[in-house]
């Protein structure tokens, strides 16, 4: 184990790739628009991974989880059991919810969880997206078991802009921990094989970063692959030897299997990007590609004597490759799928997101820095979760004590961010949300800092598609970096990074009433604080209000 700071959580680390099963045709041919019922049973089972066995939070006994199979238009339904000791919710992630915050998920941010031997219903249909998501719980750490992916089809007769794939592979990349996860997380707060492919194939691999603290590259060793789609949403083609995926985000990519049987086999791999100073774990996973033999009848398994080819894939920290590989995302601007930037900018809004401390409670040994307790903040702010929901408390007009309407637009103590870093490194904290009016469009910059060390950082927004108009590194420069935004053909996306050291400018419109979470998909941060939710206004309209909360939404 190397040393990084932003992990004092990291024993006991393994990562762990899962290839499930291709996804034919045939297996998805209900017609469009149709309503699809799913049940989840939360539930205790046993799993085995890396030859350890170890009793883990399911979804019907399933670890990964049950797939999501629709079609862009349809009506998704999910009853959701509990039937464990710890408290539940899940997140359909990257799916819009437009008006239907109240299936969004995130524990007392739209719904307060689902309590052992109770049930909820998660009711939501896909508006205006097709590709890649996954579903994952968002309470404490439970995610890292509870994770399932998300196939939404086109809709019927409307063809993929790229040429149709031989046959679509979800692969899920996670992590395995031998320890138990919500013990780990629990201590840390409070002491501070490959799909079977045949030769001239094409075939779509749906990858899906479902870590919790581990932004990963990906390669299959003598391959190019072609990415055509990020966080569901599809990009101008590139081939890349490898790529880098955050957790929560996804991205498509084609492989073109060789024209010819290659007699070889070709390691599948990821490895972990690190930006941070305290420990990690910098192991790196494989799985196996293999070609079925023209000339055998027997499907292709395990061959010890093929040679065994592996991929060269970026070194621990090249931030270079990050930069190079986002700096090629680009939207299709056609006239199907359009790029929808926003040209002009109602609200613009200034994020610093970074580490901090707070202070240790007295009669107690803290491990954080110089006696501390680790916290991360946006603008200043570790954000503290209240014990109501906050949708239902803006819903209901009992906000009173419960939140305040008052997070802060820029930061309020300006420093050098990627410089030296101020002597303080206090944070403050409390439970502020941003409120816009309904239809605002929003401009949203936000800069890593250097305190306790720059990192970079996965900020995932609830509610929205954004779209990434710049980044950069070092500090940003409100009279410079702006005139070279790209507003023709920015990538669209639900989850960015931040770069370590950098600062990376998104426009969303803020069309969807209710409340949405933002934060942080490293774990370890989002545990820390570095979250907060935007609160937007209903329109003045019917279709632009936030309906009433379903009869059977959990109660705190």
């Amino acid at each position: 184990m190397a040393s990084s700071s932003s992990d004092l959580l990291m024993k006991a680390f393994l990562l762990s790739c899962i290839a499930l099963l291709a996804l034919s045709d045939a297996a998805v041919a209900p017609p469009t628009g149709i309503t699809r019922h799913y049940k989840f049973d939360i539930q205790m089972a046993n799993a085995t991974r890396l030859c350890h066995t170890k009793s883990i939070v399911t979804v019907n006994g399933q670890f990964p989880g049950p797939k999501i199979v629709a079609r862009e238009g349809d009506r998704v339904v999910v009853k959701v059991v509990n039937h464990v000791e710890h408290n539940v919710t899940l997140h359909w992630h990257g799916v819009r919810q437009l008006r239907s915050g109240w299936a969004d998920g995130p524990a007392y941010v739209t719904q307060c969880p689902i309590q052992t031997g109770h049930s909820y219903v998660y009711n939501f249909t896909i508006v205006g997206q097709r590709g890649t998501f996954f579903w994952h719980a968002h309470i404490s750490w439970l995610r890292a078991t509870l994770y399932g992916p998300i196939v939404v089809l086109p809709r019927r007769g409307v063809p993929y802009p790229f040429a149709k794939p031989y046959k679509e592979v979800p692969v899920i990349l996670g992590e395995w921990w031998k320890a138990d996860t919500e013990a780990v997380i629990s201590q840390a707060l409070e002491t501070g094989g490959g799909p079977n492919v045949k030769p001239g194939k094409t075939y779509l691999l749906r990858l899906i970063n479902a870590a919790l603290n581990d932004e990963l590259f990906f390669g299959i060793a003598n391959h190019t692959l072609t990415v055509v789609d990020v966080d569901a949403v599809y990009v101008k083609p590139f081939e890349s030897d490898a790529l880098l995926i955050s957790p929560g985000q996804t991205t498509d990519v084609l492989l073109r299997a060789k024209p010819d049987y290659p007699n070889a086999m070709f390691f599948v791999s990821a490895s972990p990007y690190v930006t941070g100073s305290g420990t990690f774990d910098n192991s790196t996973v494989a799985g196996v590609l293999e070609y079925r033999n023209p000339n055998s009848s027997s499907q292709a398994s395990f061959n010890s004597k093929l040679p065994l080819y592996k991929p060269t894939l970026p070194s621990l920290n090249d931030t270079s490759f990050f930069a190079n590989f986002t700096g090629k995302l680009r939207s299709l601007a056609t006239a199907r799928f359009p790029a929808n930037v926003p040209q002009a900018v109602d609200r613009r809004v200034f994020f610093t997101v970074g580490l901090g401390s707070s202070p240790c409670p007295e009669n107690q040994m803290c491990q954080g820095p110089n006696g501390t307790k680790f916290a991360a903040t946006v603008n200043n702010v570790s954000f503290a979760l209240p014990t109501t929901a906050l949708l239902q408390a803006h819903f209901l007009g009992q906000s009173r004590g419960v939140y305040t309407p008052d997070f802060p637009v820029i930061p309020l103590m300006p420093f050098n961010y990627t410089g030296t870093p101020p002597n303080n490194t206090l944070v403050g904290n409390g439970t502020k949300l941003m409120v816009l009016p309904f239809n605002t469009s929003v401009e949203l910059v936000m800069q890593d800092t250097s305190i306790l060390g720059a990192e970079s950082h996965p900020l995932h927004l609830h509610g929205f598609n954004f779209f990434v108009v710049g980044q950069g590194f070092g500090n940003y420069d409100q009279a410079k970096d702006p005139a070279k935004f790209n507003l023709v053909d920015p990538v669209e996306r639900n989850t960015v990074g931040v770069p370590a050291g950098g600062w990376v400018a998104i426009r969303f419109l803020a069309d969807n009433p209710g409340v949405w979470f933002m934060h942080c998909h490293l774990e370890v941060h989002t545990s820390w604080g570095l979250k907060m939710a935007w609160l937007v206004l209903d329109g003045s309209l019917p279709h632009q209000k936030l309906p009433p909360p379903p009869s059977d939404l959990p109660k705190c």
